[in-house]
């Protein structure tokens, strides 16, 4: 048995879920998600509590099965409790402002960068004297807000030797040493 797909997962209050040929819907008080499950993968609720189980021990529905419990138990956390995921612009100049769903960015190149936030996810910037300027993204779909925070970091990847660029909160850039001066 897969050690990820045959853990049960508990419905927290004010959640509701309805499967209809094969297609799982997430209801709760921060938005509805929906996942098809397919390839012999089959979803029962019983007393609050949803387990995932597979029909066969193929290579193909073992693989499934882990994923499956894994992107649904993401979609009841994500429409009870939500995600959030913060970035700091650490750089001379660097600026991030939120206009409505349009994130507008200035980060050290001839140009500012325009860039369309999906609707289910929230942009909130904020600057405060004497931090890095920083941008918090908030959703119920996990996967759509890891892309769009992928989407922004791509724009000024953190560099190894000064460190610039547009970073996680709380993550360590390994340091590099530059040039050595003279002898």
């Amino acid at each position: 048995m897969s050690r990820v797909g045959k853990n049960p997962i508990n419905i927290p209050a004010g959640v509701d879920i309805k499967i209809d040929n094969g297609v799982v819907t997430v209801k709760g008080p921060k938005g509805t998600l929906t996942q098809e499950v397919s390839g012999g993968i089959s979803v029962e609720i019983e007393d609050g509590v949803l387990t995932v189980k597979r029909s066969s021990e193929e290579k193909e529905q073992k693989a499934k099965h882990g994923l499956y419990r894994a992107l649904i138990n993401n979609m009841i956390v994500g429409v009870s409790e939500g995600y959030k995921t913060q970035q700091e612009l650490i750089g001379v100049g660097y600026k991030a402002e939120a206009q409505g769903q349009i994130l507008e960015l200035s980060l050290g190149y001839s140009h500012g960068i325009f860039l369309q936030i999906p609707e289910e996810v929230s942009v909130v910037t904020e600057t405060v004297k004497g931090k890095p300027p920083m941008i918090t993204l908030e959703s119920a779909d996990k996967q759509l807000i890891g892309q769009v925070a992928a989407k922004i970091r791509s724009f000024r990847k953190p560099e190894p030797f000064k460190g610039k660029g547009i970073r996680f909160v709380g993550e360590v850039i390994r340091r590099k040493a530059g040039k050595s001066a003279g002898k």
